[in-house]
């Protein structure tokens, strides 16, 4: 019985750590974010992520994008060609990866995510990390 009473406060413990990492202040990783996409993004996906139809598609309201977001971390990890199909129109283009940390690439996803009319929630470094090639 005495070893379950120790048992109990250690599990608790690990609980809210576990909590406490996937809490994330979303407005600051959004600020961060806008820097980093600023840096890479807006030349092909415009100011207002409007993209530049049937040439670079669009991140405001996208349902390529927001129907999967494992797979919108990934291209924008490692990069994406070919064929897509974001709201009605058909891009056939090539974009490349970014050699961002896991921090920065939640950072830049909470911005694309939750910008341009978009809610896709957060997305945390450990969700960025989960995605990485093994």
């Amino acid at each position: 019985m005495k070893k379950s009473k120790l048992l109990i406060p250690a599990v608790l413990s690990i609980l809210l750590l576990s909590f406490q990492q996937k809490q994330i202040d979303l407005k600051a990783s959004m600020e961060r974010g806008k820097e980093i996409y600023e840096r890479n993004c807006i030349s092909c996906h415009m100011n207002q992520g409007e993209g530049l139809s049937g040439i670079f598609p669009p991140l405001s309201k996208s349902d390529y994008m927001l129907a999967d977001r494992k797979r919108a971390i990934k291209q924008t990890l490692y990069g994406v060609s070919g064929e897509m199909t974001v709201n009605g129109t058909v891009y056939n283009g090539e974009m490349n990866g970014y050699d961002l940390t896991n921090d920065q690439m939640s950072d830049l996803m909470n911005y694309i995510f939750n910008s341009f009319e978009n809610k896709g929630g957060i997305i945390t470094p450990e969700d960025v990390k989960s995605v990485r090639k093994k």
